[in-house]
């Protein structure tokens, strides 16, 4: 199996990343709805906001994971990347709904909200449960859409014989190993 680069291979990633990620999401969540300091949700929800829009390297919980964890567990089974993309959008807006609602004063509501996704994501963190992902691919069944496998699409393109990979850690890219005919 090709390895994917964490920050520029955008239609895969290693499926241990994102339950990383959603440990951290719901540790964060569970401790605002604990303290009752609804800024916990705000922050929690412009760290998703920013690995949705700038990308995983903006990501903190994304970074730690990819620079000091993976390196030491080696790259995990990849997946589909659009489920956990669409499970970070409803995070963000329930978690930017619920910093909302703490910011208007409306502390039972921004808890409410702020534990529902401390709940799930903390489910998805520990069982692999991820309900976001089950509602993206759930949609695209509704709608018809096709889920292709974007994971056997990745290790089709990284063709040793014609493809230069980029180099993890360095600036120059290094070629793939050519495999023996």
């Amino acid at each position: 199996m090709p390895i994917a680069h964490p920050y520029l291979d955008l239609q895969v990633i290693d499926a241990r990343a994102p339950r990383f990620n959603q440990g951290a999401v719901g540790l964060v969540s569970l401790a605002g709805v604990l303290t009752g300091w609804w800024p916990l949700f705000a922050v929690m929800a412009l760290q998703l906001l920013l690995g949705l829009k700038l990308g995983r390297r903006w990501c903190l919980p994304c970074v730690f994971y990819f620079e000091v964890v993976q390196p030491r567990l080696g790259e995990g089974p990849l997946e589909d990347s659009r489920p956990v993309r669409f499970a970070n959008q409803l995070g963000l807006t329930f978690l930017g709904a619920a910093a909302l609602a703490g910011a208007l004063g409306w502390q039972a509501v921004a808890l409410a909200l702020g534990g529902l996704v401390a709940a799930l994501a903390l489910l998805a963190a520990a069982a692999g449960i991820c309900t976001g992902c089950l509602l993206f691919k759930g949609i695209a069944r509704w709608r018809g859409t096709p889920l292709t496998d974007a994971v056997a699409g990745f290790a089709a393109s990284v063709c040793a014989d014609c493809q230069v990979l980029p180099a993890r850690g360095g600036a120059e890219p290094a070629r793939a190993v050519a495999s023996s005919r």
